[in-house]
């Protein structure tokens, strides 16, 4: 049984759902085939800053999260040994920086708003892709119920084991060294926790508490895999007492070990923490024929400087909007549909390109910093590095996508 379909997005979470929302939103329907029988929601949090939240606005979504989630009002960076590294303002104006906003979102009422916006039939589940091959100007996705489909358009959103980005010829992943755990916590009454997003950074680790509403608390903590931890995931409660360990060593109050305490967690207890390198970037293949990536399968990078949701948003907006010109305006200089479709792609490519390796490469470097061990670095790290990691975190978000 073969079906043909305009544009596929291989992948239901948030690149594929937003990107599928943005072209829904300009009148172009699309298929989303997502290999799980349901939306997938772990990961509990995503750091939303100011491009994501302009790129939410773009796709009419952005009021109806903010209400559900506390304004951030302040970045502090603590040091393990309790001392404050740097403590500046994330709402509002800020220098020159211009406007920033941050909140801390729930994932699966980002996922299920972003759904529920589009038409029942758009998410196909259960629809894992075994391979792809051309056919023509078409896409052939042979799928492991037997089932074909032929795409006039092929996105992958797939994240960071993507088939598309496989099928482009993308490098494998490379393995950063070091692991994460996360959880959530929802308190019956409100929480004691500042709004904002609090670091505590050394000795080979990285934790983070986030607010996401009056009653809810996002946290994780990322550390150097060694022979000392290697068995800390074997269950929730042991990566909860690593965790718990960690923190008390900060000198944390003891709100923050309750907070641990009574966190939900899921059943993935801890995640390698993996990127694609971004000298890779320089010379790939984002896109071919009528083919590209976009989200985690383009630009998977370390959680370090919260950009992977926010920059998944950036490229539905900036992909919906290109893809949308080609289809819907008129016909340039002649060109028929699929040479249309190519330019397309290739103008998202360029213009996502730089800014992946961006994100890449300065997660990567902001996370070695705030993780080394080595006394040295430390003693560096606190007294010049920290600026500079904060100026990343503030002056990285200031960017537009412009809109659909």
């Amino acid at each position: 049984m073969e079906a043909i379909e305009d544009i596929v997005i291989v992948g239901a979470g948030l690149a594929g759902l937003a990107t599928a929302l943005g072209l829904h939103r300009k009148g172009i329907k699309c298929l989303i085939l997502e290999a799980s029988p349901e939306l997938r929601a772990s990961g509990f949090g995503f750091t939303m800053w100011t491009n994501a939240w302009r790129a939410m606005d773009a796709l009419g979504i952005g009021d109806k999260l903010r209400e559900h989630h506390v304004l951030g009002e302040r970045l502090t960076i603590l040091s393990t040994s309790g001392k404050t590294l740097s403590d500046d303002c994330i709402s509002g104006v800020h220098g020159k920086s211009g406007f920033l906003e941050f909140r801390c979102v729930k994932r699966d009422l980002l996922l299920k708003t972003l759904k529920d916006e589009l038409p029942t039939d758009t998410i196909r589940y259960s629809s894992k892709i075994v391979s792809i091959e051309k056919d023509g100007n078409l896409k052939l996705l042979h799928l492991v119920d037997g089932s074909i489909i032929k795409a006039k358009v092929l996105i992958g959103c797939d994240g960071v084991n993507s088939v598309v980005a496989k099928y482009l010829g993308l490098k494998k992943l490379s393995y950063s060294g070091r692991m994460a755990t996360r959880g959530l916590t929802e308190y019956e009454s409100e929480h004691c926790f500042k709004p904002g997003f609090l670091q505590i950074i050394g000795g080979g680790h990285r934790a983070g508490i986030i607010p996401c509403s009056e009653k809810s608390v996002y946290w994780f903590l990322t550390w150097i895999a060694s022979e000392e931890n290697k068995n800390v995931d074997e269950s929730i409660e042991k990566m909860k007492d690593y965790a718990i360990r960690n923190l008390k060593n900060a000198n944390v109050s003891e709100g923050t070990i309750e907070l641990i305490k009574q966190s939900e967690m899921g059943n993935v207890v801890s995640t390698p923490l993996k990127y694609r390198s971004p000298f890779s970037l320089l010379f790939s293949k984002i896109t071919e024929d009528n083919v590209c990536v976009a989200g985690d399968a383009l630009h998977a990078t370390t959680p370090e400087i919260g950009q992977g949701g926010c920059m998944a948003l950036e490229d539905s907006v900036v992909l919906a909007r290109c893809l949308s010109e080609a289809l819907l305006g008129s016909k340039k200089g002649g060109y028929g549909e699929y040479e249309r479709i190519q330019g397309a792609l290739k103008k998202f490519a360029k213009e996502r390109r730089w800014r992946s390796i961006k994100l890449i490469a300065l997660s990567y470097f902001v996370g070695f910093i705030q993780q080394n061990a080595d006394p040295f670095m430390s003693f560096i790290r606190e007294r010049l590095l920290t600026r500079l990691i904060a100026n990343i975190y503030i002056n990285f978000p200031i960017y537009d996508c412009g809109k659909l």
